[in-house]
């Protein structure tokens, strides 16, 4: 089932439906998900009472109690407007975007843990995502990023010992 609480430009609840199903086949997720797209302002909230953290975020996943999971595999919450914002920044649609929100989504729902299964996730999401053809996924925009900013860090460093 797919919530629209707030509406995301050129998707619709059809269109996402089926890529819902289509990500669940993908990653072998036999069980049903719920999707919400919401506000970031109720992403904050999710996130404050779920994982301690003050602020908004782009995606989250809810796992449904393990006796249930044979059917119905949880939930997905996603900021329509934080996934607006990344793909401006990024060149791709909102759509799309919404879409690797999706898939992030349901390869945790799948059970995998990119804080740490050393790369696990990241490999699956990067296949999935040729399979699905969808752009950059969450997983490596964080890896880019990272080795950027510690290029960066690294560059200052020999500036300030430089005699």
């Amino acid at each position: 089932m797919v919530i629209f609480q707030k509406r995301v430009a050129d998707l619709t609840k059809v269109a996402l439906d089926r890529f819902v199903a289509r990500a669940r086949r993908a990653a072998g997720l036999k069980a049903v998900v719920n999707v919400v797209l919401t506000s970031s302002a109720q992403m904050k909230s999710l996130n404050r009472r779920f994982r301690g953290k003050d602020k908004p975020t782009d995606v989250l996943s809810f796992p449904a109690e393990p006796g249930a999971r044979k059917q119905f595999a949880g939930e997905i919450a996603i900021s329509a407007e934080i996934a607006s914002q990344n793909a401006r920044a990024l060149g791709h649609s909102p759509a799309e975007e919404v879409k690797i929100l999706v898939l992030h989504g349901v390869l945790h729902l799948r059970g995998y843990d990119h804080q740490c299964d050393n790369g696990q996730m990241a490999r699956r999401e990067k296949q999935l995502r040729a399979k699905l053809h969808l752009p950059l996924g969450l997983i490596e925009r964080a890896l880019i990023e990272r080795a950027t900013d510690e290029r960066a860090t690294s560059s200052r460093t020999r500036r300030n010992q430089l005699p």
